[in-house]
């Protein structure tokens, strides 16, 4: 029983010590990219696979694009979509998320989510697309990373790059090519908004461009951006 107990310990203490590795790890790329771009992400590598599972050949259209050279209309578009408190925020808007919690209780299933720009790059930098309570504590621990070593600014011109947009659509330039054959820092505001209204569900969108929802939440969206603030 001792002998057991003893080697209980310690395989506890290897579980512990590679869970810290791999949080040094992850670390590591957040402090690489504050400087110097990310060339992938997990989530854009999961839908290569998938596409590469169909057509071996399949690409992904993708192509960063410094922050300036993104329509400031995207960027507020993106902002009032998906994170109206992203500039005064630490990572987590708890009244997004008390607000998201109550709407899916009162429908009795998910229908919101409140989910930050922070926590949306967390998940498609390093995740993978399985909801597990493991990954929920891994994306609030990456999400606070994130904003202890980047700005801003910085979290969101790698959003606006790595996000996906369609199918094997990645980040803005490829979008604006891809939707409207233009690059990123030429989008209109009606381009822009159509855009972020993509956001939640971007292969769907990508060949139902006409859905009712989509153009309604287009609407909402433009109604929304003079009053979103940008980094």
């Amino acid at each position: 029983m001792k002998k057991l107990r003893s080697l209980l310990w310690r395989a506890l203490l290897v579980a512990i010590g590679l869970v810290l590795l791999y949080q040094v790890w992850l670390f590591a790329h957040i402090c690489w990219w504050v400087k110097f771009n990310p060339s992938t992400s997990a989530f854009m590598e999961n839908r290569l696979a998938i596409m590469q599972d169909k057509n071996p050949n399949a690409e992904l259209r993708y192509k960063w694009v410094p922050y300036e050279n993104i329509s400031n209309d995207l960027k507020r578009a993106l902002i009032a979509a998906e994170d109206a408190r992203f500039v005064d925020h630490e990572g987590f808007d708890w009244e997004g998320i008390q607000k998201a919690y109550e709407k899916n209780m009162k429908k009795g299933r998910i229908v919101a989510g409140g989910s930050t720009i922070s926590q949306q790059l967390a998940k498609n930098l390093f995740l993978s697309t399985k909801r597990t309570p493991w990954r929920k504590l891994e994306e609030a621990a990456i999400t606070v990373m994130l904003e202890a070593v980047m700005d801003k600014r910085r979290i969101f011109e790698i959003y606006l790059n790595v996000i996906e947009w369609g199918n094997g659509v990645f980040g803005a330039e490829a979008a604006a090519r891809h939707y409207y054959s233009t690059g990123a820092a030429n989008l209109t505001a009606e381009q822009a908004a159509m855009l972020a209204a993509m956001v939640p569900n971007p292969r769907y969108y990508d060949t139902h461009r006409e859905a009712r929802g989509l153009l309604l939440k287009t609407d909402f969206i433009l109604s929304r951006m003079s009053d979103a603030e940008i980094p």
